[in-house]
């Protein structure tokens, strides 16, 4: 099988930190990859990696079966990357913002009016960006990641610090992208977001991937975390083991009627990378 994305024990060390620590994965075509992990993890370098601005101390990396260090204008051109606003002219209109990178990717401009309407931009096209909200931004690095109708995108903390109807819109752009066939690597400490758009998600700490999968089958894994949470009417919080050992307890507390909430707590991939780490993904 043809991967999109190809990762052979990448490692990279800055000074005297190892950021990287033999890094291995691949990404089928057409799917969704989080990268999961804390703020200093190494999440963004991989992708400065992976589309050729960085290279690697040792190790291979591929993108469409092309060796990163190697990469073409032309294979350059297939890229559509989202890197914290980076990229965006301040004093520049929304419109020609884009325009400017349309010459460069040598697009027609006639698709920028249509491009900002798909992303929600169009009635701000003629705005400067400095004018614009951060979740606007958000949408305009988005816009032109998109803008060349790329096969791969990489989008680094795409919903990060914006509202929940924002991050809804960017979510539902992204699913049609999928349907499209676009493979998209996505790096989040947000686990919401990579439980529900992610085929695959790799969970990184500290330059080490410590755990890989689909997210379904790594919360099944630690599933042993499973607690029934008890809030009772006199205030007390309850966990308890959620399986038969624990039935004479609940039956006793609702023969009592001291319940005053119930609830399973399932686990999911933040629980599991704090199990693994001792720290959250924040």
């Amino acid at each position: 099988m043809s991967y999109a994305i190809t990762a052979n024990d990448l490692s990279i060390k800055f000074a005297e930190k190892q950021v990287l620590n033999d890094i291995s994965f691949h990404v089928e075509n057409g799917n969704i990859f989080g990268l999961l992990g804390p703020s200093g993890a190494g999440k963004t370098t991989l992708i400065k990696i992976l589309t050729g601005q960085l290279r690697q101390d040792s190790g291979s990396a591929e993108l469409l079966g092309k060796d990163t260090r190697n990469l073409t204008a032309s294979e350059h051109g297939q890229i559509g990357a989202m890197m914290d606003n980076y990229g965006l002219y301040e004093r520049l209109s929304v419109y020609d913002n884009l325009a400017f990178y349309a010459d460069i990717y040598r697009i027609s401009r006639s698709t920028i009016n249509d491009t900002l309407k798909s992303i929600g931009l169009y009635e701000a096209r003629g705005t400067a960006v400095s004018k614009l909200s951060k979740g606007m931004k958000n949408r305009l690095s988005l816009a032109r990641a998109l803008m060349n109708d790329a096969k791969l995108l990489f989008l680094d903390e795409p919903t990060s610090g914006l509202d929940p109807a924002t991050t809804k819109e960017i979510h539902s752009i992204l699913a049609e992208q999928k349907k499209k066939g676009t493979t998209i690597f996505l790096t989040t400490h947000n686990m919401f977001e990579a439980e529900s758009l992610c085929d695959y998600v790799a969970l990184l700490s500290k330059g080490d991937i410590i755990e890989y999968g689909k997210p379904a089958d790594i919360c099944r894994k630690y599933n042993h975390m499973n607690k029934l949470h008890i809030t009772l009417k006199d205030g007390k919080e309850v966990m308890l083991e959620n399986n038969s050992t624990s039935a004479s307890a609940v039956k006793d507390y609702l023969e009592k009627n001291m319940i005053e909430a119930i609830h399973s707590t399932e686990p999911t991939l933040e629980t599991a990378f704090i199990e693994l780490t001792g720290r959250g993904l924040e």
